[in-house]
C-alpha cells in the first residue's frame, strides 16, 4: 500500500458532490481569459497582491486592490450581485483566500482564480505593466 492509496479514496457520490462543489469556490487562469476576450466579463477581477506588484505586471483588465484595502467602502460602487474574482501570485500566496474572505464576509459573491499570475504565465497569458 502506497502513501496514495493509504487512505481510501471517498465513496464516487461524495467526490462528486466535492469536485462540483470546487467550482462554485473556484475559477481557472483559461475560463477567465475567455471571459475578459469578450469585451463583457460577467465578474470584477480583482489583483489583490498590492499597487506595486500590480505596476509590475497584472491581468489585463483586473483591478487593483490589495486584499487588506478591501471594506465595504472600498466596493460600494459595485451593485451587491457584483461577481468578484480575485487573485494574488500564485499557489504559493495566501492572498486570494484572504480576500475571498473579506468579500465573503461583506455578503459579495466571490471566486479565487486558482494558480494566480504564476497559473497565468503558465497558460502562456501576457501581463499588463503600467506604462508600457
Amino acid at each position: 500500500m502506497s502513501a496514495v492509496t493509504d487512505v481510501a479514496p471517498a465513496p464516487s457520490p461524495a467526490a462528486l458532490a466535492h469536485f462540483e462543489a470546487q467550482f462554485a469556490f473556484e475559477t481557472d487562469c483559461w475560463d477567465v481569459h475567455e471571459a475578459l476576450a469578450t469585451g463583457s466579463p460577467d465578474f470584477v477581477l480583482l489583483d489583490v497582491r498590492g499597487s506595486e506588484k500590480y505596476s509590475g505586471g497584472h491581468v489585463p483588465g483586473a483591478l487593483d486592490l490589495a486584499q487588506r484595502k478591501i471594506i465595504g467602502s472600498t466596493i460600494a460602487k459595485y451593485p451587491d450581485a457584483t461577481v468578484f474574482v480575485v487573485y494574488c501570485a500564485g499557489p504559493h500566496c495566501n492572498g486570494a483566500a484572504r480576500a475571498a474572505i473579506r468579500l465573503a464576509r461583506l455578503g459579495r459573491p466571490v471566486k479565487i482564480m486558482t494558480g494566480g499570475i504564476a497559473g497565468w504565465l503558465d497558460e502562456g497569458f501576457a501581463l499588463h505593466v503600467q506604462g508600457a
